[in-house]
């Protein structure tokens, strides 16, 4: 049985295993969470980054390159990223740890996989109450990368003070398809691999497509980057700082929160 008081001091004084242990228990519902998490001190004030997009446009790599920028300000970061699950053993594929590799002996980054288990709209059912567990540490931001399934993914914005959607330049001719989904939800727009052809083209189609949105006092920023190269993530980071000062009220948020946690319930 897990001593969740002992986890509970660990947390408080930045005791990275108590962290982790109390994901586990959580994660996987043990005895006395609920209590656990109910005595937690959480800091609302710690922002939560999402990122989301398609599978293939880069959105752990970016997240890598973001990472590296934050840590020029000696930024303690936590990740989560969301993995399918394996329909054979149900577990995950862990590959944004081995893509984010660099980043293992950093003491200020902690990184976190979840499988799905099932859950659609691109977060585990557990991905809450973990970022609350992680809320209670002392970190400067937590990152939420999403799974990546397209256009039902957009539970995210429930989640994060600011969404990030990574798009490619391929992404041109499906930008019509995908708007009505994930491309509302967005804070800011990056483009990455942005260094291929005909990415100024779909920059300015998703321009005049935001351009037409009802809610132009709080348009979305346009942001490109190569995130291989570690270019235009100095634009992002700013574009992300900007969002985070924006005080408007999230609407969409209030109500994406609330039905995913009666879903869940049920």
């Amino acid at each position: 049985m897990m001593n969740w008081d002992s986890l509970n001091k660990g947390i408080q004084n930045t005791d990275v295993r108590s962290l982790a242990r109390a994901i586990t228990g959580v994660e996987n519902d043990l005895e006395g969470y609920l209590d656990f998490m109910k005595s937690l001190n959480i800091n609302r004030n710690i922002p939560i980054i999402g990122i989301t997009g398609p599978p293939g446009a880069g959105k752990s790599t970016l997240v890598n390159a973001l990472i590296s920028e934050l840590n020029k300000e000696n930024k303690k970061i936590g990740i989560v990223a969301i993995d399918p699950t394996s329909p054979f053993h149900y577990g995950s594929l862990l590959g944004d740890r081995i893509r984010m590799a660099e980043h293992f002996l950093n003491q200020n980054v902690y990184t976190r996989s979840l499988a799905t288990r099932g859950s659609l709209g691109g977060l585990s059912a557990k991905t809450i109450e973990i970022t609350d567990v992680m809320r209670a540490y002392d970190f400067d931001y937590i990152i939420v990368e999403t799974v990546g399934v397209g256009q039902s993914e957009i539970e995210i914005v429930g989640l994060a003070d600011v969404t990030v959607l990574v798009l490619v330049p391929e992404a041109g001719d499906e930008i019509q398809g995908i708007k009505s989904g994930v491309m509302e939800i967005a804070d800011v727009f990056v483009v990455n691999k942005a260094d291929r052809e005909g990415a100024d083209s779909f920059v300015s189609n998703i321009k005049k497509m935001l351009h037409e949105r009802a809610e132009s006092s709080s348009a979305p920023s346009v942001v490109k980057t190569t995130a291989s190269r570690n270019e235009g993530i100095s634009e992002l980071k700013t574009e992300i700082e900007i969002q985070l000062s924006n005080e408007r009220l999230n609407s969409r948020k209030n109500l994406l929160i609330a039905e995913k946690a009666y879903r869940d319930w049920e």
